[in-house]
Parts: C-alpha cells; sequence; structure tokens
C-alpha cells in the first residue's frame, strides 16, 4: 500500500511539473533547469491523491479522538498515528462510496504492539470516522 501511495504522489508532482515546464519561464525553477512547485501547487498535487495537508490543531484532534477510542491505537506514538490518519485518508478519498473498503484499511492500518494482527471492525470504523472528520472533512 505504502509503494502504491508514494507512487502516486510521485506521479501527480511529476506531472505538475511537466506541466508547469510547459508553460514556458522556468528562470525560477530548480536544480539544473527543473521547475519546482509552490506550495499550494505540491498541496493541491497531494490533495488530488487523497494526501491532505493538515494543521497541528487537526492532528492533535484526531490523536485525541484515537485516544478517546483506546488509548492502544496511537500508544504513544503520536507521528505514526498522524502519518497513518492521513494514509486512511487517502483510503477515503479512493473509495469515497465504499466504508467497508475504508474500515478493511483502517482496520489493518492500526497495529500496534498489542495488535499486530490490526483492530476489530467496530474500532476501525470508529478510526476511519476521526480520520474523515478531523484529517479530511473535504473527502
Amino acid at each position: 500500500m505504502h509503494t502504491r501511495t508514494t507512487t502516486a504522489v510521485v506521479a501527480a508532482v511529476l506531472l505538475l511539473a511537466t506541466l508547469t515546464a510547459c508553460g514556458g519561464d522556468t528562470s525560477d525553477g530548480g536544480p539544473g533547469g527543473t521547475p519546482t512547485l509552490s506550495e499550494e501547487q505540491g498541496a493541491e498535487a497531494r490533495a488530488a491523491n487523497g494526501l491532505p495537508d493538515t494543521t497541528p490543531e487537526q492532528e492533535a484532534a484526531f490523536v485525541a479522538a484515537l485516544d478517546s477510542i483506546d488509548k492502544d491505537i496511537a500508544h504513544g506514538e503520536a507521528d505514526k498515528a498522524i502519518s497513518r490518519g492521513r494514509s486512511q485518508c487517502q483510503s477515503i478519498h479512493d473509495w469515497p462510496d465504499d466504508e467497508t473498503k475504508q474500515v478493511e484499511q483502517a482496520r489493518q492500518r492500526f497495529t500496534s504492539p498489542t495488535h499486530p494482527e490490526g483492530r476489530s471492525p467496530q474500532t476501525a470504523e470508529r478510526i476511519n470516522a476521526a480520520a474523515h472528520a478531523h484529517l479530511c472533512p473535504d473527502f
């Protein structure tokens, strides 16, 4: 799953870079004349692939929501939980009409030392809802 996510983001960034290069002026480009993406273009590319830009407040609210479900979900590793939550947003983006698929992805994605096999469907459903509500409400 991680490979597919990375590949999709890289493809989107390359596409945007190519489109920017076709626009003409590359004087503000990166090394070797390669155009660089603005923050806005990068955010658009990530959003198009289901990876939302998040604020520290959104991230804190997401971790708090996970902790309210079960403190073992984040298990003291907020950065990892946020990364997994953003990946969960990609599942929500990729399968907008298939909540069963979204929940299955959350079930498998949010492992911990005490839940190496993943979460129950009920817990995964709540994790999915928390990601949607706090990290990617526009999906």
